[in-house]
């Protein structure tokens, strides 16, 4: 594999690199990287969120500065102040060996003098919102008259923000022999219109496919009555413990009172939009990304800029106005080489709107119900046994065993355990006991799979399995795993849905007794694995057979590439109406 040795970055940047643990480079830093390295060239560089984006332009830039000079030679433009200040700590990271290199950010709510004085004292490298650094090239306090370098980082989402003209008087003011280097995940009109206008003869690189989105993200849809649709956002959380998600909504309206529900309801939630004042949005992404809050609700301009890597689903509560932002929205999860899931709620009416979707990311949907009272109860069942098992003892309730004891006397083993998981188990089966079937009657419309879940001799059949990810599992190589110790083609298994320890997957009805049979006494590592019949089948999405692709094997995410209540606030568990196991 391509080592950052080969390259063509010098020493003190390969020493950061070491020290950051990095070892390969991802798909768009080796494109990218010897082109701005060995080339005076303007770029355009196609690529999603998460791939590596601010490596790829920032080494070249920082091995290109003079730092021995204090003037400003590179301005970054990204769209939003989160965005802003993760470039510009990155590149501090990248070049802390590099003797006398200073980056400043430049954004809207904090101290415009403060950030002017950081600039006169001297920044090579200037990362600036285009509202901020407009307004500051109008009062006289930033030059960037002479810069030789300009990125314009998530072309598109600036554009998509109204940012336009603002980019537009901006590049007015630096000089005509820069180089230009855009990056962007899709190319709309209004991108190639930007590389058009203020760039020449750019060198274009793709990752992947245009516009198409990450292959690390599975793509699920699920059809509900327009009256149901924060109660399948519930079942698809309670279906997935330990879920860290961004939910996306079309207004702040529904933003917040989403997020106030969920709150209400008893979930680690908070709300992200625009009516929230700046130390309001800093308190919910810090809790974010403590993952203090569990369930982000957020409209897609106040989100633009969230970069965190371990976010397991993103669900569309709503599909966006434009459809084009889907890309974006789903580009939240599956980052750094991990796997992640894409949940869409829909009504009937918009289900024609999957297939236009399926054309612009260039990847098919899976069909999917959503789970029932059973099978959440079923899932939650399990997690909460594990949880039991994992829980570390405390020393501490040593001196209160003898009247613990007492007070247990008589009750066996098997009866402990029933009343120990039935504490909480039987509020939430008494919740969903009463609930009814959300999904719509013709909800598995014309990519419905073959026969049912019964378990029975035809159809598909729902199989748990006793490893997760906490054993290193994500969906993908999960499936391969089972399909390599199976020696079954890559149709044979689908629908995995990995959970933190344990797992359920479909097969055709015809293999049970042959993966049955096949997981009696099996180790691996020396611990046993064991397949059994979910005794509440389902999750036989729709479509999975067919629409279940193969994707490369990655176990536990390991690539080691640079990747790059109360209004406003967020909510902890516990509440008096909680119904999930956390």
């Amino acid at each position: 594999m391509t080592k950052f040795e080969t390259l063509g970055l010098e020493q003190p940047l390969l020493d950061a690199i070491s020290d950051l643990g990095f070892e390969s480079p991802s798909e768009v830093q080796e494109k990218s990287i010897p082109i701005l390295l060995e080339q005076d060239t303007d770029l355009v560089a196609l690529a999603q969120t998460g791939t590596g984006k601010t490596a790829a332009f920032g080494f070249p830039m920082i091995q290109k500065i003079h730092a021995e000079s204090r003037t400003t030679q590179g301005l970054i433009l990204s769209p939003t102040r989160e965005l802003c200040l993760q470039i510009t700590n990155e590149l501090k990271l990248y070049s802390k060996y590099v003797k006398g290199l200073s980056t400043v950010a430049i954004y809207g709510g904090a101290s415009i003098t403060e950030q002017a004085r950081q600039i006169k004292r001297g920044a090579q490298i200037v990362v600036a919102t285009p509202g901020r650094m407009k307004d500051m090239i109008g009062r006289g306090m930033v030059d960037i008259s002479k810069i030789d370098y300009c990125v314009l980082d998530e072309a598109d989402e600036m554009l998509n923000m109204g940012f336009y003209e603002d980019i537009k008087d901006i590049l007015s003011n630096t000089p005509k022999e820069k180089l230009t280097w855009l990056f962007s995940a899709t190319m709309p009109k209004e991108v190639a219109s930007i590389a058009k206008k203020f760039m020449h003869q750019p060198v274009e690189i793709t990752v992947g496919t245009k516009n198409a989105g990450a292959s690390t993200v599975q793509h699920e849809y699920y059809v509900v009555g327009g009256r149901d649709r924060y109660a399948a956002l519930k079942r698809l959380a309670d279906a997935n413990p330990g879920i860290f998600s961004v939910v996306f909504c079309r207004t702040k309206r529904d933003t917040q009172r989403v997020a106030e529900k969920l709150i209400e309801d008893g979930y680690n939630a908070g709300a992200l939009h625009g009516d929230l004042s700046q130390n309001q949005r800093d308190l919910v992404m810090n809790a974010f990304r403590k993952k203090q809050v569990q369930m982000l609700v957020a409209t897609d301009v106040a989100a633009r800029g969230i970069d965190v890597d371990d976010i397991t689903h993103v669900i569309n509560y709503q599909l966006p106005d434009e459809i084009e932002t889907y890309t974006h929205r789903s580009g939240r999860t599956g980052r750094a080489g991990k796997s992640g899931i894409s949940m869409v709620i829909v009504t009937r009416s918009e289900q024609r709107k999957i297939k236009t979707i399926e054309k612009i990311v260039k990847q098919e949907f899976v069909a999917k119900k959503i789970p029932s009272g059973i099978e959440i109860c079923e899932i939650q069942l399990y997690h909460l046994a594990n949880k039991i098992k994992e829980t570390k003892i405390n020393k501490e309730i040593d001196a209160y065993l003898p009247a613990i004891n007492d007070v247990l006397e008589g009750i066996d083993r098997d009866e402990l355990i029933k009343k120990m998981v039935s504490v909480e188990f039987t509020q939430f089966s008494n919740y969903y006991s009463k609930t009814k079937d959300l999904n719509t009657s013709d909800s598995s419309g014309e990519r419905s799979q073959k026969g049912s879940s019964d378990g029975g001799n035809s159809g598909s059949v729902r199989y748990f399995i006793n490893v997760g990810e906490r054993d290193g599992y994500d969906w993908m190589s999960l499936k391969d795993f089972l399909r390599d110790t199976l020696n079954l083609e890559k149709e044979d298994i689908y629908n995995v849905d990995t959970k933190d320890s344990f797992s359920f997957f479909n097969s055709d009805a015809q293999l049970t007794d042959f993966i049955l049979q096949t997981f009696t006494e099996f180790k691996v590592d020396g611990r046993f694995i064991n397949v059994e019949v979910s005794k509440k089948p389902g999750g036989s999405g729709k479509g999975g057979r067919k629409r279940d692709r193969k994707r490369g094997h990655r176990k536990g995410g390991g690539n080691k590439s640079f990747k790059g209540g109360k209004k406003g606030g967020y909510g902890k568990k516990g509440g008096k109406k909680r119904q999930g196991f956390y």
